[in-house]
């Protein structure tokens, strides 16, 4: 997976052009962690996803960059941004017309449309290409036309009742893309809600910062600050040093932000200063850290004490057992509210969100225990139900 996520114009190697390599990995790893290659494809996937129980789903637009800080180099820009690239369409900032945007433009919109009301959309912004990436990996705002076509899908996303996840993605181009994400909360989370939502990565030390350097910003300029957690997904490409050393430090760093912010007391907000305005989303795959959260922000409903609304989500293909054991604590109020997040585009599109499904998979046999007992649990459980029924 690697090696095929590489730029390469090598026809046995691109997934795109192999009918053999493309069908082998179609009927393994696309079809479990992917919507869809196809607008039929992803529409039918979203429905049968739907039909599970599930509140809605997040569906991502799968082009992205990559950024591998041990060889310096950007994975995952596909044919299509080489071919641009080679014709000097992106090589300068200023260009009017970047095909490469466009594409990305035109890619996230069809995925709107793809969405129902309250269904989010997450996005990755480096999906837009070189003209963009060099701009995040700055600290600077991507061109005109980037910012117009962001604008275009937030007020197309307000339209039809669908939120925006900005997605986590490599830390090289994070100044740049929390720069932006900042911009659009200030423009467009007026409403006493959260359309934009940012993810911050608990893995690295600097999140809790992050965090509380954009609340503050949402405090004093009286805007709905959107925080979705998730624990981090780029542990083989970004730096090392910038992660928590241990596991055990992140699920710390991660369940002390969920809970805090539940609580209302995170960091100096709650205590110090008044606790700003927080639509909070839980992304895990850590069955204790969904349902301790689920927990506590039923605990403080029901004393009446104050608490932030929040919703949950694990990836397609992953952790369903976590995602239908928060289903079945579902109350009479509806929550919790379980989403099904996963990921649409072509092979080649989607290599570098394969690449990270495969990795974090590799622990995949420590869980196999746990979800073996807990479907013969569910087997006994309905066999009971089916026996006392007859």
């Amino acid at each position: 997976m690697s090696i095929l996520s590489k730029p390469d114009r090598n026809y046995f190697l691109n997934v795109d052009r192999n009918p053999i390599l493309h069908g082998i990995l179609k009927k393994t790893f696309y079809e479990q962690f992917c919507a869809g290659e196809t607008d039929a494809e992803t529409r039918a996937t979203i429905r049968e996803l739907k039909d599970m129980g599930f509140r809605g789903v997040i569906m991502t637009y799968a082009k992205e960059t990559v950024f591998d800080h041990r060889t310096n180099t950007q994975q995952g820009l596909g044919i299509a941004a080489l071919e641009a690239e080679k014709n000097n369409d992106t090589a300068h900032p200023l260009v009017a017309h970047c095909a490469n945007i466009e594409a990305w433009r035109k890619g996230t919109a069809e995925t709107v449309e793809q969405l129902d009301d309250g269904d989010y959309l997450a996005v990755k912004l480096t999906g837009a290409g070189p003209t963009v990436t060099d701009a995040f990996s700055k600290g600077e705002l991507p061109p005109p036309q980037m910012l117009e076509a962001l604008d275009q899908i937030c007020a197309r996303c307000k339209e039809r009742n669908v939120r925006i996840l900005v997605d986590a993605e490599s830390h090289h181009f994070l100044s740049g893309i929390l720069r932006v994400t900042l911009d659009l909360m200030r423009k467009y989370n007026r409403d006493g809600y959260a359309l934009i939502y940012n993810t911050y990565q608990a893995y690295l030390k600097s999140t809790p910062e992050t965090i509380a350097k954009h609340m503050t910003v949402a405090q004093q300029e009286g805007f709905t600050f959107g925080l979705k957690l998730v624990r981090g997904a780029y542990i083989a490409s970004d730096e090392r040093s910038l992660i928590h050393d241990t596991k055990d430090d992140t699920d710390a760093a991660y369940n002390g932000i969920a809970q805090g912010a539940l609580k209302q007391t995170l960091g100096k907000f709650g205590v110090e200063t008044t606790f700003p305005s927080v639509n909070l989303f839980l992304a895990s795959h850590n069955k204790a850290s969904v349902v301790d959260a689920h927990n506590l922000h039923q605990q403080r409903i029901a004393a009446g004490l104050p608490t932030v609304p929040v919703r949950f989500a694990q990836l397609h293909g992953m952790s369903d057992e976590v995602s239908f054991s928060l289903l079945q604590l579902k109350g009479g109020d509806g929550s919790p509210e379980v989403y099904k997040c996963s990921t649409w585009g072509t092979m080649g599109e989607c290599l570098a969100y394969l690449l990270r499904r495969a990795i974090e998979n590799r622990d995949a046999v420590l869980r196999t225990s746990d979800e073996y007992n807990a479907l013969k649990a569910e087997f006994g459980r309905r066999l009971k139900s089916a026996f006392f029924l007859s």
